[in-house]
């Protein structure tokens, strides 16, 4: 694991930039994307660095599992429970900030 100085995401979470929460606790941040793909699209990212969801199944299984329980209560919340979960994994895959982050995409019924 390293965290890079100039990761988007941990100057988000310290509030160096601003973003627009939707949730934090002790482990965990959420706010919402700034360029939606759904009427509710949420990024749930914890708050250490990791760079990609295999490197976080790895080293902390209990917060990946945490984070998942967040999206629920986000789709709860925004919606009627329903959401999609989204990890990309590699630029070629779409990942663009390389610390790991969830998309929650919900309020709204989707296509499949």
């Amino acid at each position: 694991m390293s965290e890079a100085n100039d990761c988007l995401f941990c100057k988000i979470i310290a509030g160096d930039i601003p973003s627009s929460k939707v949730y934090e606790d002790e482990t965990t941040y959420a706010f919402k994307d700034i360029n939606p793909k759904a009427k509710v699209h949420v990024l749930v990212v914890p708050k250490k660095h990791y760079a990609n969801v295999s490197e976080l199944a790895k080293d902390d299984p209990a917060e990946l599992a945490h984070i998942a329980e967040v999206a629920q209560s986000i789709a709860n919340d925004a919606y009627n429970g329903s959401f999609r979960l989204v990890f990309n994994t590699g630029l070629d895959a779409g990942q663009t900030v390389f610390h790991v982050h969830a998309h929650v995409l919900t309020g709204e019924k989707f296509d499949e």
